[in-house]
């Protein structure tokens, strides 16, 4: 198949088939080893710069830089935490007014603005099916006022208000939005970029409410060094924590990646992941023992939905 051209959907890509442009612009203000500031490079690479942002507060506020200038290569409107998927929402309903249907309109939010502040107005546009991507780069915490503790950071995790660890697990923000029947969700890593750049293309290619859950590892909040980011955020694939995979119009399917894991001895134990990480210092053996059975009822769950979309896809 050809390259991404605006809309065009390439399954089989390479880092050498990607454009050289780049759309987050060098010297902006994230942090050494900021997981954002790989994704978002990697946006502007699957959509070759036809798309514009819509940015709730977050970290990605802050490293647009001061205005009036900004690293971003594309129009971005900076809106209000709550806010995102309404004005998403309007300013593709705009272009569409103009005949300018083809440039995509994306959500860039954190996970304090899409599991928590956010949740109703992002519930709201599933239920309309408005024609929008809502990307969540989830870094388990609201990093950017001072690593509190959000619905989405993980259980037994330190953060500024869990100071002996989260005694919840995180929400899964995936599931609730496939819960809507929109046409497509998907998770993803910034430690495996060209799954999330395949993964981008595909929700460009399809009309109606998109939704990407991007694995994004803090140094900062997470307290690891900063040259470790894509390591920790394989380990969190690869111990089973963060499960790669898609749901296209109700159809579940693992990606790649992600299939040997369906045998739990494939599976890297969930200490690799954690010893890295300095919000996890105080884990106790009890607490170390829940996350494990976490993740084995995760993947119960999983290999349940791939026998599910068989029988679906066969007409069971």
């Amino acid at each position: 198949m050809g390259g991404f051209k605006g809309g065009g959907l390439n399954m089989s890509i390479s880092i050498r088939s990607l454009t050289l442009n780049e759309y987050l612009l060098p010297g902006n203000a994230s942090c050494p080893g900021c997981p954002a500031s790989i994704g978002l490079r990697m946006l502007g690479k699957a959509l070759e710069g036809r798309y514009v942002l819509v940015i709730p507060a977050c970290c990605s506020t802050i490293i647009e830089g001061p205005y009036p200038k900004s690293s971003y290569g594309v129009p971005v409107l900076n809106i209000a935490f709550a806010a995102s998927p309404s004005a998403a929402a309007g300013i593709k309903a705009g272009f569409e007014v103009l005949g300018k249907g083809d440039i995509h309109v994306v959500v860039w939010a954190g996970d304090g603005g899409t599991a928590d502040i956010g949740m109703a107005s992002l519930s709201g546009a599933a239920e309309r099916n408005d024609d929008i991507i809502y990307i969540c780069y989830d870094n388990e915490a609201y990093m950017n006022t001072g690593i509190q503790r959000s619905s989405a950071t993980p259980y037994a995790a330190w953060t500024t208000t869990t100071i002996t660890g989260k005694s919840e697990h995180k929400k899964n923000l995936p599931m609730i939005m496939a819960a809507h029947k929109i046409p497509y969700v998907a998770t993803a890593s910034v430690a495996y970029p060209l799954d999330f750049v395949v993964k981008v293309r595909k929700a460009a290619s399809i009309r109606g409410m998109k939704y990407i859950h991007l694995h994004s590892p803090c140094p900062t909040g997470w307290r690891f060094p900063s040259d470790k980011t894509v390591e920790v955020g394989r380990l969190a694939v690869q111990t089973g924590l963060w499960p790669l995979y898609e749901i296209d119009h109700g159809v579940f399917k693992l990606s790649d990646i992600c299939k040997p894991l369906l045998d739990k001895r494939n599976r890297k134990p969930i200490e690799e992941y954690i010893k890295i990480q300095g919000r996890f210092s105080r884990i106790s053996k009890e607490q170390l023992a829940e996350l494990e059975r976490y993740v084995e009822s995760l993947w119960n769950e999983i290999a349940l939905m791939i026998e599910k979309s068989k029988m679906s896809e066969g007409g069971c």
